[in-house]
């Protein structure tokens, strides 16, 4: 009976080796469930990272670096930069590069519209491709480099001009606007026809410009060359407005587009109803481009009540619409003002 009671521990070696088990086993345990805990949460983080890594998009817009010389880039560069991230492969429906079936839609709506839908961006691509930083002209090449990969013969528009090198109106009306109103496709008025570009005169200068600038009809805006300046264009235009009204000499297309027959002739005293017969009736006669009519007393009330100075002010320096002089440089302030005198006599 007595054996049933004894300690199993007889010998002091016994008891230490208890004695230690006593503490190790315990923090062997709480190492254990620690790793399994952390252990845990890096299961759940790869477990996230795999579904994200899953769900993530084809493609990805990555907007280059901007620094570098503007304007500068080859269509092959930016292609290679931006383009190619969903050209390559047709993500998004767009046409793949080479796939002349895919193309053939882009290239049958013009490289002007090509330009523009690039340029602005159209359905799912963004403007210039995700890089606003790219000049229009680099995105243009790119253009023209995958539509002439799918079959187009496109020409790559050139490198924008350097400040202060523009090109004469002469060659601008070349490179661009020659093509149609050499010939006078779509309605353009043709150069050196005197009848066509009277018609345009009576719209005004200004009216033009904008028609120039910012397409109209069958016209593209800046004459399909999106690498044209103002300058250029206003050279341009001055250029045909001058050949259509038989001039020949550096007069501004300013001073054309006011009167188409004759320029007014200095005279010793002015002559209020002359300068208005010879440059304001063109649009003050019928009231062109919101131009208060002659004699029009409701359309003249409110500019009367401004005064006359500031009727004159208007007059030499241009107000909305109205250029500077009527669009007649040649015009003396005292012709100007005679002018503006005599329509306001008329509308009393």
């Amino acid at each position: 009976m007595s054996d049933q009671h004894e300690s199993p521990i007889k010998t002091p070696k016994q008891l230490i080796i208890v004695v230690v088990l006593a503490f190790v086993v315990p923090i062997a345990l709480i190492v254990l469930l620690s790793q399994l805990v952390t252990g845990g949460e890096k299961g759940v983080q790869d477990s996230q990272s795999a579904v994200l890594a899953r769900i993530k998009a084809v493609g990805e817009v990555k907007v280059a670096d901007g620094s570098g010389p503007k304007g500068q880039a080859t269509g092959e560069q930016v292609y290679n930069q931006v383009c190619k991230t969903c050209h390559e492969t047709g993500l998004a429906g767009s046409p793949k590069f080479g796939d002349k079936a895919a193309w053939v839609k882009v290239i049958a709506q013009g490289s002007p519209t090509a330009f523009d839908h690039a340029l602005k961006g159209i359905r799912g691509m963004p403007a210039k491709g995700g890089n606003p930083d790219l000049a229009d002209v680099e995105v243009e090449r790119a253009v023209v480099l995958m539509a002439n990969k799918a079959g187009a013969s496109w020409k790559e528009p050139p490198a924008p001009a350097a400040p202060g090198t523009e090109r004469t109106g002469e060659q601008v009306v070349a490179a661009a606007c020659g093509k149609c109103h050499q010939t006078g496709e779509g309605g353009a008025p043709k150069i050196g026809d005197r009848a066509a570009w009277t018609n345009r005169v009576k719209t005004g200068f200004a009216a033009v410009t904008q028609s120039a600038l910012k397409g109209h009809g069958g016209m593209p805006a800046r004459g399909g060359m999106a690498d044209l300046s103002d300058v250029e264009i206003k050279r341009a235009i001055e250029y045909m407005f001058n050949a259509g009204l038989g001039k020949t000499d550096s007069v501004p297309a300013a001073a054309a587009v006011a009167v188409a027959a004759a320029a007014p002739a200095a005279a010793d005293k002015p002559d209020g109803k002359k300068a208005y017969d010879t440059v304001c009736a063109v649009c003050h006669g019928a009231g062109v481009a919101g131009a208060p009519k002659f004699g029009d007393k409701a359309a003249w009330g409110p500019r009367l009540r401004t005064g006359m100075e500031a009727l004159y002010t208007s007059a030499l320096k241009g107000k909305a619409a109205m250029p500077a002089k009527g669009g007649n440089a040649a015009l003396s302030d005292a012709d100007v003002k005679a002018a503006v005198d005599y329509m306001v006599a008329a509308s009393k």
